[in-house]
């Protein structure tokens, strides 16, 4: 494990990242030490600092949540980040590519909730039950780290590579199979990724109830209103300057995200 004054030291190397768009080597590297609570620890102060300038949490995002991605990892269970309110981006203002180091872009049912959630003990019924809709989503995501070079405690550290999402409206989620929503990608007409919701832990419900739990250890619930991103149903698509992609859903439509 890292020292507190070590914890610091990464969370001002990511910060710099971001704000220089310079990427820097894996923490995992310069920190051979680092481990997963390392990790949260400084995606938590990183968190605190855009807090105290004004950022306001909109919710969370999982990632690894796919089977093939946590053997990747080495890895047994998901991880999680934040999203906060000037990570939102509209679906009709083109974003400018410049502002980030490696990005791209995956497809997500997005939940958003009409209630708060249990926490420990939460399963993917009450968050059915507790969820308003059900939207279509972008996650663009980026790493502060070069050429993606990551391992778990990178990516935790860099709040789970999340730079911003995009939402369509959606729907009530009564009525619809959650696990089998199918998904599309295209840009130009050209397909890119497709891939179906059970691709994230066989429900997406069951990743939604998996966070619950997880941030309920640290004090932290998730509230009505709040924003979560379950895990992609498809591969990440890296993102090309002019280029339009737009993700489709059976059931619930389609979002759209530009770039300069």
């Amino acid at each position: 494990m890292l020292t507190d004054r070590q914890r610091h030291e990464a969370a001002e190397l990511l910060r710099s990242a971001e704000r220089d768009v310079t990427p820097i080597a894996p923490l995992s590297e310069a920190y051979p030490g680092i481990d997963a609570e390392d990790a949260y620890e400084i995606q938590l102060v990183n968190v605190r600092h855009r807090l105290a300038a004004g950022a306001e949490v909109r919710g969370h995002k999982v990632g690894l949540s796919s089977p093939v991605m946590q053997r990747m990892m080495g890895v047994d269970e998901p991880d999680y980040g934040h999203l906060l309110h000037d990570m939102e981006l509209a679906p009709g203002s083109p974003v400018d590519t410049a502002r980030y180091c490696h990005p791209r872009v995956e497809v997500e049912v997005g939940f958003v909730l009409g209630d708060d959630l249990p926490g420990e003990g939460c399963t993917p019924g009450d968050v059915l039950a507790a969820t308003e809709r059900v939207v279509p989503a972008l996650e663009l995501i980026d790493s502060r780290v070069r050429d993606w070079r990551i391992t778990i405690a990178d990516t935790i550290a860099d709040n789970a590579s999340s730079a911003g999402y995009v939402i369509g409206e959606g729907r009530s989620p009564r009525g619809i199979d959650l696990r089998a929503v199918e998904a599309r990608l295209e840009s130009g007409g050209e397909p890119l990724a497709e891939g179906r919701s059970d691709a994230v832990l066989g429900d997406p419900a069951r990743s939604v109830a998996w966070l619950a739990r997880t941030v309920a250890r640290f004090g932290v619930p998730l509230r009505k209103g709040h924003l979560v991103l379950p895990g992609s149903c498809t591969r990440a698509v890296d993102v090309v300057p002019g280029a339009t992609y737009t993700a489709d859903f059976t059931g619930l439509g389609p979002v759209s995200l530009s770039f300069t």
